[in-house]
């Protein structure tokens, strides 16, 4: 399968993977946002559930206060009193008189014989305390319908009851969770549990509400709201029918730019082979000035891309793909071919310097050396004096194998230089690995020049270390009278820059020489264009 095909394969999967990515999220999303919204529902429910049971624990301990005056009359006297008060005040089913364990008096039964056990159905609580409620399924009057009794004993061992219906909390439950179908609970001290709500049979895990319990810190009553996943479901779909139409948007947004990524990044490589064989490209070239010839000495060749609409591909947007996509090798080959032919028309002095940039991919290829010797060779009779530039843009890895290659070449008369120096994080190590003639200062460190009386460190110190290494110097990117001074006054031989000239076509270059190649840069009126 060809690279290109393989490509456009995985490129669909990368369109259909962006346009799911949203979808997903979106589920993943609004599933969290749904327990989020569950969770707040629980709470809210628990909360307001919990209020009425310590509203209802209140009127049934001012209840059992308002008791406390009987225990000591007689049941003839109080029977009426406790009936008209049990009558009167909502949610209680009976109230009575303790006299230790025997019910002396009630509202429901009057004078009787028997025990708080008894009409509790179960044990009494061993709790430490003269004042205790306990939640009941039922009592021996009401079996079958949950109670919550309220016990007070006095210190005369006599003592006072108060019995409220379950039932108004079964309603009151059931009223709150029937339309979510909450399953709800309460518990008095540790008494049985009042509850409502249907149980349902266990869901998926993912599926599944936490249980949310949340106790009284004035009374000993717990409470618990369990959301069925039925509640859990619909409060999903309620998030994903509004959230669903957004992400749908975002995935076909997402979708678009992906595939036009694609498409510009599968397409760059056959684009640059494409305007290599329709010589869509051209070398410009930028005089460099020798301060100490005063006059042009070489030159620095620079590759165009010029599409057939007219406009220009920046260079460093052509030159990253090309690298990033394995063409960068191709395309240096084809810039020293252009360079050759332009070159064949040059009547230029021995010992012009001409310089380019290299890749990485292309030092560290193995027919490097080949296609520069074959460069040299074809350019031999103008006997100009070739600088290879290396650039920063990415790593050499294998710095020796490259290095010895270098030297190769400048066993055979060429130059090596940095370009650009101190812009990447390979400055000094590229100091210290490859055998160096020139260096670059690049013009970020020019441009700090603002006056001669402004001091500049690190552009000072970057020429004083030249000088100790014994590099020639370039400065590149000079456009103002005051950065020439300022560079020649720290003996920087080689000045490039717009204040000197522009980059321009081979045509314009050679017109630009013959009069003004040898010319002092302080008689250049113009520069070309």
């Amino acid at each position: 399968m060809p690279l290109r095909k393989k490509r456009r394969d995985f490129g669909w999967l990368y369109i259909v993977c962006a346009g799911l990515l949203p979808l997903v999220l979106g589920i993943v999303c609004t599933a969290i946002e749904a327990r989020h919204m569950v969770r707040q529902q629980q709470v809210a429910t628990a909360t307001i559930l919990l209020a009425q049971a310590e509203k209802m624990s209140d009127n049934a301990w001012n209840m059992i206060a308002e008791l406390g005056q009987y225990p000591s009359r007689p049941c003839s006297n109080i029977e009426q009193h406790l009936q008209r008060i049990g009558t009167l005040n909502a949610y209680f089913r009976s109230v009575g008189i303790l006299q230790g364990n025997n019910i002396t008096c009630s509202s429901a039964y009057g004078i009787s014989d028997g025990t708080l056990e008894a009409m509790m159905m179960r044990p009494l609580p061993v709790t430490g305390k003269a004042s205790w409620s306990l939640s009941l399924p039922g009592t021996s009057g009401v079996p079958h319908r949950p109670a919550v009794i309220f016990v007070r004993q006095l210190p005369d061992s006599s003592g006072v009851w108060a019995v409220i219906d379950g039932q108004y909390l079964m309603d009151f439950m059931h009223a709150m969770g029937e339309s979510r179908g909450y399953q709800m609970s309460l518990q008095f001290g540790e008494g049985a549990i009042i509850a409502s709500g249907k149980s349902e049979a266990p869901a998926e895990r993912y599926m599944q509400s936490t249980p949310f319990q949340r106790e009284s810190q004035r009374y000993p009553i717990r409470v618990s709201v369990i959301v069925p996943p039925a509640e859990l479901i619909a409060a999903w779909r309620q998030a994903l029918f509004i959230f669903l139409p957004m992400a749908s948007i975002f995935s076909i947004m997402l979708m678009i730019l992906t595939a036009n990524w694609l498409r510009r990044r599968i397409s760059w490589a056959d684009e640059i082979r494409r305007a290599m064989r329709n010589r869509q490209f051209s070398v410009h070239y930028q005089p460099v000035y020798n301060n100490t010839l005063a006059r042009c000495s070489g030159a620095e060749a620079l590759l165009r891309w010029q599409l057939p609409n007219g406009e220009m591909v920046r260079p460093d947007i052509f030159i990253t793909h090309a690298e990033s996509e394995g063409v960068i090798v191709d395309l240096t080959r084809h810039l020293l071919e252009l360079m050759s032919e332009d070159i064949a028309s040059w009547p230029v002095m021995p010992g012009f310097h001409l310089g380019f940039n290299l890749a990485a991919d292309h030092l560290q290829h193995a027919d490097f050396t080949q296609d520069i010797m074959q460069f040299a060779q074809a350019i031999r009779d103008k006997q100009m004096l070739i600088t290879l530039e290396l650039t920063e843009r990415s790593l050499i890895k294998d710095g020796e194998a490259v290095a010895r290659k270098l030297r190769f070449l400048q066993a055979q008369g060429m130059k090596v230089a940095i370009d650009d120096f101190g812009t990447g994080h390979c400055s000094l190590s590229y100091l210290m690995t490859f055998p160096l003639d020139y260096l670059k200062i690049d013009r970020g460190f020019i441009n700090a020049i603002e006056g001669l009386e402004i001091e500049t460190p690190v552009l000072d110190a970057i020429i004083n270390l030249c000088h100790k290494l014994k590099l020639e110097v370039l400065g590149e990117g000079v456009e103002t009278a005051l950065q020439l001074t300022y560079l020649q006054q720290r003996q920087v031989t080689f000045i490039q820059g717009y204040y000197y000239a522009r980059p321009v076509a081979s045509q314009t270059f050679l017109r630009w020489m013959e009069e003004h190649g040898t010319q002092p840069l302080s008689g250049i009126t113009s520069a070309p264009h």
